[in-house]
Parts: structure tokens; C-alpha cells; sequence
């Protein structure tokens, strides 16, 4: 199915745009760092208002 004919479709050329778009994706996607934000209001004094 995939094959030089296929992807000269334009079928064929937005699975090839979908499948680039995707590993570009992965690719920035793995180069970010998931840190824990640092709690700014637990540095202040919290009030429960009854």
C-alpha cells in the first residue's frame, strides 16, 4: 500500500504530511524537561474563612 504511487496522491501526500507532523511531535516533545512548578503560595500564610 505504501509505495512511490501512493504517496504521489493526495492521499498519499496527507498521510506522509500526517506521519512527518508526528515524529516532529515526538522529537520536541521528548526534549522537554517535566518539572514540578515551585508552590508560590505555600509560602504564605493560608486563612479558611468559615
Amino acid at each position: 500500500m505504501y509505495n512511490r504511487s501512493f504517496f504521489r496522491t493526495q492521499l498519499g501526500q496527507a498521510a506522509f504530511a500526517s506521519i512527518a507532523a508526528m515524529a516532529i511531535f515526538v522529537v520536541f516533545s521528548s526534549q522537554i524537561a517535566v518539572t514540578a512548578p515551585a508552590p508560590v503560595l505555600a509560602t504564605y500564610e493560608q486563612v479558611e474563612i468559615a
